[in-house]
């Protein structure tokens, strides 16, 4: 780049990520890199913190940030979390990532972070599924019908073939739309359940990606059957209190992230804050399970639950392989920066 200004930085649209034909794999391989890359100890991960603005309760920011030692880049996500927003045709969650050079602290890019959000957030849930579902699981039971949720079933069902998927979500006409898109997708027709009890109960992998304003016990110990493999996600907790009874494994994203930010905020925390969850009753974190430090499931009747808050390193590691290949295609626009 040429010109007056001596500091340049890629600016990439949710159109610009498109063209560039990352595929499905390619998002799932970079999140497991980076969780082996976790098991090693070659990231810097710094706790998530929250803005909360005066807005009436009406959503919230969370600032992620993250190094990658072994690719040589740092990041910055600013992501919004707003449950009203589908009432004026927006996704409940829209981000951006700032990627840093490390040694000079330059801006490289600017990035689109909303599909890199929910596509990190599937790629997490499906490689945890990858090392802890019992394998040749054949029914999926998922609860949300939120941008994350597709990336979750589809990256999931990509791994197992389900011959059974059942979806609901609060709202007939979103689960509604959500199970017809994925008929179309998968090419397999997907049943839509009005509860959260006909989706979960007896199901060998159950997703609750819920967007609940209160704790509500949509999730409880009497779905998981043995071999039975969950992942709760929402914001807003939505499992029984007594359901960790019936687990025999806890597996975390990253123990510290656990206890980080709002004590409101996270699918246990009213476990945690409730004494009934502490690091000792964790079996491990994921990536230490991913690097092979310790094992993911062991026998086929385990219940194995998998707790992932959403850490900045994959955020990073998908928005620096996305720049990757926009700087290899020269796709994007060029900001001066000074």
């Amino acid at each position: 780049m040429t010109g007056p200004h001596s500091v340049w930085l890629r600016y990439l649209t949710g159109d610009d990520i498109d063209s560039l034909g990352v595929t499905n794999a390619d998002i799932v391989g970079a999140v497991e890199d980076v969780l082996v890359d976790h098991g090693r100890g070659d990231v810097v991960f710094e706790p998530r913190t929250h803005l909360v603005p005066d807005n009436g309760g009406k959503g919230h920011f969370n600032i992620l940030r993250g190094h990658l030692s072994a690719k040589q880049v740092s990041g910055v996500k600013v992501v919004g979390d707003f449950v009203g927003n589908f009432e004026r045709g927006l996704p409940s969650e829209m981000a951006l990532i700032l990627l840093l050079d490390p040694d000079t602290g330059m801006p490289r890019a600017i990035v689109d972070g909303t599909m890199i959000t929910e596509a990190r957030t599937g790629a997490m849930t499906a490689v945890g599924a990858k090392h802890l579902a019992r394998p040749g699981s054949k029914i999926l039971g998922h609860v949300g019908a939120r941008g994350t949720a597709w990336w979750n079933v589809v990256l999931l069902d990509s791994l197992f073939d389900f011959d059974e998927i059942r979806v609901t979500s609060k709202r007939p006409e979103s689960r509604e739309d959500f199970a017809q898109r994925l008929t179309e997708h998968l090419g397999t027709q997907v049943r839509v359940c009005e509860t959260a009890a006909e989706t979960l109960d007896g199901a060998d992998v159950l997703v609750e990606a819920s967007r609940l304003t209160e704790p509500e016990a949509l999730v409880r110990k009497e779905f998981l059957r043995p071999g039975a493999f969950l992942v709760p996600y929402g914001t807003i907790s939505a499992l029984e209190l007594t359901l960790l009874d019936a687990v025999d494994k806890v597996v975390v994203d990253n123990w510290r992230e656990s206890q980080s930010g709002n004590p409101r905020f996270g699918a246990l925390r009213p476990h945690l804050n409730a004494g009934l969850l502490t690091e000792s009753g964790v079996h491990a974190e994921i990536g230490d399970v991913v690097a092979g430090n310790r094992p993911g499931r062991e026998s086929d009747d385990e219940r194995i639950l998998f707790w992932h808050r959403g850490l900045s390193t994959t955020d990073v590691a998908v928005a620096h392989m996305i720049l990757q290949r926009a700087e290899a295609a020269d796709v994007g626009t060029m900001l001066p920066y000074r």
